[in-house]
């Protein structure tokens, strides 16, 4: 791994000091404006392209390079520290989010303390709600971590343009590729309503591949472990099981693990429940930060 300023990293903010925050706070206050009538603008393929291939040069430490790139697209780079793991991530944003019209291309926060080797995606902010929280303790729970949140409420675009779980032409979905082209595990996190499972907590699935089986099998015990009910979609039945995931499907091409994960609204609701499924998801992401992977 090649490095522009000597590190896996660079330096924080852009040469200067990092902010420390707490990032489920800072993520809270990001996605509290998130709404159905929101709005969303459709990204370019160069757009696309342009902050999937950024993110690369992040991963592969040329900082500098990456900046810039997220510069020309009108994003932002910054160093941040989490109050609470005590890690640092370089946060990427969208200097639109505040606007009367933001793009709603969404968030990526990078482990800098370590290689990233695995990802977590929350695909559907606000509208699956308490799934951007859960994915923030899933991104502390293991080392080497790449979370990316959707940067608008799945339904705020015209027609479905802004569900990136079931699109190709977002920018989430191009940062999710790109990291599965390096070969990144991935685990996504959705919520579905009581009534849709009543008789379960959890549905877990490896989506429209089934590399991720040892893993899964290995959630569904660590949360069977923590007196959840699971549905397992490669032993039965499930509702919701993700056949149609574009992120799962990519991971399938490239060959890579990909869990697909839906969550009860006790287990999204930020309480002892929401602490005890984090718990379960760390047994297989912490299996992940030990794995080599290819850039």
């Amino acid at each position: 791994m090649s490095h522009d300023e000597g590190t896996p990293t660079g330096d924080g903010g852009t040469h200067g000091q990092a902010d420390r925050i707490d990032l489920a706070r800072e993520v809270a206050d990001y996605t509290s404006r998130f709404g159905p009538n929101r709005g969303y603008q459709r990204p370019t393929q160069a757009d696309r392209t342009g902050v999937a291939e950024a993110v690369g040069l992040l991963i592969d430490g040329h900082r500098s390079q990456a900046e810039q790139h997220l510069s020309q697209l009108d994003l932002t780079l910054r160093t941040i520290v989490d109050q609470v793991s005590g890690r640092r991530y370089a946060e990427v944003a969208d200097r639109t989010e505040a606007a009367a019209t933001p793009r709603g291309w969404g968030r990526v926060y990078l482990d800098l303390d370590s290689r990233p080797r695995w990802s977590v995606q929350v695909p559907h902010p606000v509208a699956d709600q308490g799934t951007e929280q859960l994915g923030v303790r899933v991104l502390r729970g293991s080392p080497g971590g790449v979370l990316v949140i959707a940067g608008a409420h799945r339904k705020s675009g015209i027609g479905n343009s802004a569900d990136v779980a079931h699109r190709r032409d977002t920018v989430f979905h191009a940062v999710c590729a790109e990291l599965a082209r390096r070969k990144m595990p991935g685990i996504q996190l959705h919520g579905f309503a009581a009534s849709s499972a009543p008789h379960f907590d959890v549905i877990t699935s490896t989506s429209s591949g089934s590399l991720g089986r040892s893993e899964a099998r290995r959630l569904a015990g660590a949360l069977r472990d923590r007196d959840f009910q699971v549905c397992r979609a490669w032993a039965r039945s499930c509702p919701l099981e993700g056949r149609e995931n574009m992120q799962g499907r990519v991971a399938q091409d490239e060959h890579i693990p990909f869990l697909h994960v839906e969550f009860a609204p006790a287990l999204r609701a930020d309480g002892p429940a929401t602490e005890r499924a984090a718990a379960a998801v760390a047994e297989v992401t912490r299996g992940w930060a030990g794995r080599s992977v290819s850039g």
